[in-house]
């Protein structure tokens, strides 16, 4: 399997949040979806294509502390109490040869009998501000945006706007990531990511150009 893009991920401080963060966007609520204990998180989803999906993810108030930072900045959007489109993730079948230094190690996540291996900060911060994907490399071809109901939405597009966009292409040249036709890269004074999404009604944007 070639690196392919995998899922946008929202950040909020509660499903809740989050949940209405899209709908406002897309008209859509995310569907229910499964605990991460190992992070201490749970997420909703939505399948944005065969073999892409959304992720809403948020700290889940009823698992026990967890003796580490959350992934993608979960810790700081806890405490801003603002939902938003704050990071990607790529899929790979090599995921060993694709890591750079400041995606952080390659981990091995477990959850209710399924395995994978993803990259993951000491912080739990997201590479370049988010604009870099974190790297996923499932121990199964069946991808879980299979698994969700198709209620008719499609990514077109993501819009990575960044102050070094240089620097963001080449960092994808050193994970040896070739450009992708539904991912672009703009100039623009902070780092913010916008989703183009066909929606039923229409095309839609997610995510906030700062």
């Amino acid at each position: 399997m070639p690196t392919c893009l995998d899922h946008i991920t929202v950040v909020a401080p509660s499903l809740d949040a989050g949940s209405r963060f899209v709908h406002q966007a897309l008209g859509i609520e995310p569907f229910p979806g499964r605990k991460h204990p190992d992070m201490g998180t749970h997420n909703r989803l939505l399948a944005l294509g065969e073999r892409v999906y959304l992720e809403v993810i948020a700290p889940d108030p009823d698992a026990p502390p967890v003796a580490r930072p959350r992934w993608f900045g979960l810790d700081q959007v806890s405490r801003s109490g603002i939902p938003r489109l704050a990071a990607w993730v790529a899929g790979t079948d090599n995921i060993e040869s694709a890591v750079i230094p400041e995606m952080g190690t390659v981990e091995t996540m477990s959850r209710a009998g399924f395995t994978w291996q993803m990259t993951l900060t000491a912080d739990g911060s997201v590479p370049f501000q988010g604009a870099v994907p974190a790297l996923i490399q499932r121990s199964s071809h069946d991808h879980p945006a299979s698994r969700l109901a198709d209620v008719g939405l499609r990514l077109r597009r993501l819009r990575i706007h960044h102050p070094e966009p240089a620097q963001v292409l080449a960092a994808f040249a050193r994970m040896g990531l070739a450009p992708w036709p539904e991912v672009a890269v703009f100039y623009a004074n902070a780092c913010s990511l916008v989703a183009e999404i066909e929606t039923p009604a229409g095309p839609r944007e997610l995510g906030l150009l700062q």
